[in-house]
C-alpha cells in the first residue's frame, strides 16, 4: 500500500492496486444487491474506468467508497431506464389513421390494380423497373447486374414506365 493515502490514484501502478483489491467486491457487491439481469460486471468495469476519469479528484483512500458509490448509481440508473422502456412497451400503439375510409379503399384498390399491372410485365421489365425505382439502383449499376447494355436497361425501364402509365391513370413517378 502506498504510505500517503491521500494521493490521487493516476500512476498506472496504483491504480492497478486499487483494481485487484476491488474489481471483485464491486462486481459481488453488484451482483448480490442486484442480480445478474442488470450485467453487474459490466457495471463494474464501468465504475473503474470513471474512477480512472476522475483519478485526479479522488484520492487512494476514498477509491473504495467512490467505486461503491458509483457503480450502485450506475445499476439504480440502469433500473430506472428499464422501467421507462417497460412504461413505454405498456403503452398501446395507434390503430387509426387520420385518413377518411374512402380514401384508405382507394389507396388499397390503387396498390391492388398497381401489382397487378407489374405482375403483368414481362420479367425484364419488372426486374430493371424494380431495381430502379424500388431499390434506387443507378442504371449503369442495374446493366452490371443484369449482364445487359446501359441502353437496354434504360429501354425496359422506359416501356415499363409506359405501361404502367398507360394502364394506371394518373400514375407518376421521380
Amino acid at each position: 500500500m502506498p504510505k500517503n493515502l491521500n494521493e490521487n490514484i493516476c500512476e498506472a501502478a496504483t491504480f492497478e492496486r486499487v483494481y485487484n483489491t476491488y474489481a471483485d467486491d464491486v462486481h459481488n457487491f453488484l451482483y448480490y444487491k442486484y442480480g445478474a439481469q442488470f450485467n453487474p460486471k459490466d457495471k463494474a468495469q464501468d465504475a473503474f474506468i470513471k474512477l480512472w476519469d476522475n483519478c485526479k479528484k479522488v484520492t487512494f483512500a476514498k477509491a473504495k467508497s467512490f467505486l461503491f458509490t458509483v457503480a450502485n448509481n450506475m445499476m439504480l440508473n440502469e433500473i430506472k431506464h428499464q422501467k421507462v422502456v417497460l412504461k413505454h412497451q405498456k403503452i398501446a400503439k395507434k390503430h387509426y389513421t387520420n385518413e377518411n375510409p374512402e380514401f384508405i379503399l382507394e389507396h388499397d384498390q390503387y396498390l391492388e390494380k398497381y401489382n397487378k399491372v407489374l405482375s403483368n410485365l414481362k420479367e425484364e421489365q419488372r426486374v430493371a423497373f424494380l431495381l430502379s425505382k424500388v431499390e434506387g439502383k443507378k442504371h449503369s449499376e442495374i446493366a452490371e447486374f443484369l449482364g445487359v447494355t446501359q441502353k437496354v436497361v434504360e429501354y425496359r425501364i422506359y416501356s415499363a414506365f409506359n405501361i404502367l402509365k398507360k394502364e394506371l391513370e394518373s400514375f407518376k413517378i421521380k
